[in-house]
């Protein structure tokens, strides 16, 4: 677990690179407002992307580049991810950030063979929080 301030999250997504080095499913998980968007924001940067990274609450997808893509189930659930065909997209080339996955996607995840970390985010304060990266 490390503790990290906002201007430090090159760390996570070195991390994650590492990790991951072609890529995968990171499930990112934590309560409201714990820095989920602001990690993919981070990652995007750490990719060298110049798009603004936004939450995909409401479109559920959002698709940065080539390598990128950004997931909210919150509003949605992973039943109707599934219902819209989205584990196809789980499937392309690239960085593929979840928020809100839960035990049900994690273990189809592993089921298909792809690869996938949890990132567990906890506040601390409004400047930094606790990461935990681990396999699923």
């Amino acid at each position: 677990m490390m503790k990290l301030t906002l201007d430090e999250l090159a760390q996570v997504c070195e991390r994650i690179v590492a990790e991951l080095p072609q890529g995968g499913v990171v499930i990112l998980q934590g309560d409201l407002a714990s820095g989920k968007t602001t990690l993919t924001q981070a990652f995007a940067r750490y990719l060298r992307m110049e798009e603004t990274v936004t939450s995909p609450t409401f479109s559920l997808q959002q698709r940065y580049g080539d390598t990128l893509y950004h997931y909210d189930l919150y509003n949605y659930g992973f039943e109707k991810f599934l219902s819209l065909g989205m584990m196809e997209e789980l499937e392309r080339e690239g960085y593929h950030l979840v928020e809100w996955g839960d035990t049900a996607l994690i273990d189809l995840l592993k089921r298909c063979g792809i690869d996938c970390l949890i990132l567990k985010i906890k506040k601390c304060d409004d400047q930094s929080r606790y990461y935990e990266v681990q396999r699923a």
